[in-house]
């Protein structure tokens, strides 16, 4: 007999309710903190259950739902004395179980609702690939996610930044003086002069001394670069004197910001490199791939012979295109899935971004979609890329063997 067991967790508590094949409720209601006290407790209400009703196999399912369900997911993957019922846990999408709820019209929205439809999700079948815990991969998926977080906070104290510089000197933003805003001398500019005035009123000789100074003098024409810059200054609009303090104080310490999380993530880079070592994989042989690509792979992929094909890894990165067709109609435009992990996808599309610039394969077949997308070109181009890295991906990790370009394969 199988029982299928849905979950609903919160913050401070989880709710449980136990469903048999004939969709019948098996036990009674079950309700524990959402701690380790009530873990231990709810592994004793599943044995009993199991004994009473002489369950052989246990399928689990519960929402991934932020962090606070992954303590209770962890407890029941490893605990041991839950192995002679063979368990099976689940971490759907939250949205997988609201679609599925829409079937029933006249349900109630509440916990106990909630896991009552889990449970009747899991009861239903054609669920997910397996997904079962590995904690082999768990450590570098923490890294790699910490990395993602810190590169998407970096992105967004850059772009703050660009507006409060676009406030002290509108015109450095639009004539593009310097390749990068976060340059050193750049920086240099912008915390040395307190205004766009102090630029305009410095002589050109003394503007160009400071450029080839601050910019280590790689400067191919610093009388140019000197020149626009204080043209820069010269057209940009007057900050009343009240205003320029905050805005100057307020981008060194955006700056300041950028720099420490930076150096964090130059930090984490040595701990992703050392914890990919305790891995034998041969992603990192792939141009443009690098450990810490390499390493987002495989800590959102597991063991890759839980998915059947290249196919099913693409569906659980949502990698996929819906077909929208209707008798003699079939759309051309056809939205992207986005259902499956999102940390996945985000390493493909990102890995696919690099691999393309020294692989010449990938470029190829990137410049090729490129020239066939009527809209969204690059990013269209970009996601098809990603599609294709999936399969070598796969291949690899299924094999184990070095990557070698299209013309060397023979060999």
């Amino acid at each position: 007999m199988t029982l299928f067991v849905g979950i609903d967790v919160s913050l401070k508590d989880f709710k449980v309710r136990l469903m048999d094949a004939s969709g019948r409720e098996a036990a009674k209601r079950f309700r524990a903190e959402n701690n380790r006290p009530g873990s231990i407790s709810f592994v004793t209400f599943l044995i009993e259950a199991c004994t009473k009703t002489a369950t052989t196999h246990l399928v689990l399912g519960l929402e991934s739902t932020s962090v606070y369900s992954w303590h209770l997911q962890m407890f029941l993957a490893a605990e041991p004395s839950l192995a002679p019922f063979r368990p099976q846990i689940y971490a759907f999408n939250p949205k997988v179980v609201a679609n599925f709820k829409k079937a029933y019209v006249d349900l109630s929205k509440d916990d106990w609702t909630d896991a009552w439809v889990i449970a009747d999700r899991l009861r239903f079948g054609r669920l997910p690939d397996n997904c079962q815990v590995d904690f082999r991969y768990l450590p570098l998926q923490r890294l790699t996610r910490f990395r993602y977080h810190l590169v998407q906070t970096i992105t967004r104290e850059k772009n703050y930044f660009l507006t409060n510089l676009f406030l002290k000197f509108c015109s450095l933003s639009q004539d593009k003086v310097f390749s990068s805003h976060f340059g050193a001398t750049a920086e240099a500019v912008l915390l040395d002069f307190f205004s766009p005035e102090d630029i305009a009123a410095r002589p050109l000789d003394e503007l160009i001394d400071f450029l080839m100074d601050n910019g280590n003098k790689r400067f191919t024409d610093p009388a140019k670069t000197a020149q626009d810059l204080k043209n820069a200054a010269l057209r940009s609009h007057r900050l009343q004197g009240s205003l320029l303090e905050p805005i100057n104080l307020i981008l060194a310490t955006s700056l300041e910001t950028i720099r420490t999380l930076e150096k964090q993530v130059k930090k984490i880079d040595k701990a992703i490199e050392n914890e990919l070592q305790h891995f034998t994989v041969t992603l990192p042989t792939v141009p443009g791939l690098g450990p810490v690509f390499s390493a987002g792979l495989l800590a959102e992929i597991g063991d890759i012979h839980r998915f059947t094909n290249e196919a099913a890894l693409a569906k659980y990165a949502g990698l996929t295109w819906r077909t929208h067709q209707s008798g003699e109609f079939t759309a051309d435009d056809t939205p992207l899935t986005k259902t499956g992990n999102s940390y996945l996808r985000s390493y493909f599309v990102q890995a696919a971004n690099s691999v393309r610039q020294y692989e010449p394969t990938f470029g190829e077949f990137y410049s090729r979609k490129f020239k066939e997308s009527t809209t969204h070109h690059h990013r269209r181009a970009l996601v098809l890329t990603a599609r294709k890295l999936i399969r070598v991906v796969d291949a690899l990790l299924r094999s184990n063997q070095i990557y070698l370009p299209q013309g060397r394969r023979s060999e």
